[in-house]
């Protein structure tokens, strides 16, 4: 089954396209998505085609993505849509897209998101968020985008220094830039940055929101976060590992509120502010997290080593709570809390093909 003919995820869709945003401002626009068959990218996109096709939106989404193939099975459903379009490129390499006209908005989604790409690939992680963000400000430019949001992380903050219990956006933890793992929030904190220099520079409109722990029924299988994994284990019918001692307080999103953010940050946000989009009743302790899943699936909790490559792409950050306070100050609030969104997570996967992460 495509995950499109799940009706609990056609649900989600329906409900997140029927929230209190500014549609209006996308009327007859269009969108510019870059990862757009990834985690957030692919529920955006599907929310957005779901307006087009049944609220009259009129908004030409452009997708973009390294593979065309599994982008065309993936969005089959609107595959020969007027306002869908797929655009096939790497975006660390200039783009060269032909578009209908003027731009209105742009997402920059595409990015290296979970340890063991971390650890394998720190090239492709750190270019994706600077040249490949560069890449795709300079061809928003040319066609005279009206607004551009670049997705950011809770990874920025670094580690909580023990002087707060939530990051709020001007929050400033510790990174010890002189090691493999920083790549992923370095190269973070310099995209913000960068974004600040083409609103100064360029006098481009742009908006920052910052992204924490995303999850959902459309999480890649080849996403080794400690969540992925637990959920990839639960479905197949296997004890849930963890490999520490668990201790870990983190904020989490199901991936419905990660794309309300989104766009309530890209239509309603204030240029060159950064937003967290967060909900402390999704805030949980990773050994917690475990438990949930493994009490949903009627399994166990087992401890684990890591590996070399896996202990070198975790986080060593050990308490990372967001505060979304600013967001909620645009109209934003969550909709699932953390039961919830994993409860119809395993139920909407349990329908997918399992494929081995």
């Amino acid at each position: 089954m495509n995950i499109y003919e799940n009706e609990l995820y056609i649900e989600d869709v329906r409900r997140t396209a029927k929230t209190a945003i500014p549609w209006e401002k996308l009327q007859g626009s269009s969108i510019l998505i870059t990862g757009a068959a990834g985690l957030i990218g692919s529920f955006l996109t599907d929310v957005l085609m779901y307006r087009n096709l049944h609220c009259n939106m009129e908004c030409t989404v452009y997708a973009v993505g390294r593979h065309a193939e599994k982008a065309y099975e993936r969005f089959r459903y609107c595959a020969d849509s007027k306002y869908f379009r797929f655009l096939a490129g790497d975006v660390n390499e200039p783009l060269t897209f032909q578009l209908d006209g003027r731009l209105g908005y742009a997402l920059h989604l595409a990015s290296n998101t979970h340890p063991v790409a971390y650890a394998q690939d720190p090239i492709g992680t750190i270019t994706a968020n600077i040249i490949g963000l560069k890449n795709v400000l300079d061809f928003c430019e040319d066609h005279a985008v009206s607004r551009f949001a670049f997705a950011s992380s809770n990874e920025i903050y670094g580690e909580n220094r023990g002087d707060t219990e939530k990051f709020n956006e001007s929050y400033c933890g510790y990174i010890d830039c002189n090691t493999l793992r920083a790549g992923y929030p370095e190269s973070k904190r310099c995209g913000e940055a960068l974004c600040q220099a083409y609103i100064r520079q360029k006098k481009m409109d742009i908006v920052i929101p910052r992204l924490t722990r995303s999850y959902g029924p459309t999480l890649l299988p080849s996403d080794t976060k400690a969540l992925s994994q637990f959920l990839h284990k639960a479905l197949a019918g296997e004890d849930i590992v963890l490999k520490s001692a668990g201790m870990q307080y983190y904020s989490y999103t199901y991936m419905a509120d990660a794309v309300t953010g989104l766009l309530t940050v890209l239509l309603c946000g204030k240029t060159g502010e950064a937003y967290n989009i967060a909900d402390e009743a999704s805030d949980i302790r990773l050994k917690d997290l475990a438990e949930l899943i493994a009490n949903q699936c009627g399994r166990q909790v087992v401890f684990e080593k890591p590996d070399e490559i896996e202990a070198a792409g975790y986080s060593k950050a050990t308490k990372a709570r967001l505060d979304s306070a600013k967001l909620q100050g645009l109209g934003w609030k969550a909709e699932y809390d953390i039961q919830t969104g994993i409860a119809r997570t395993l139920k909407i996967m349990k329908t997918l093909p399992q494929q081995t992460p």
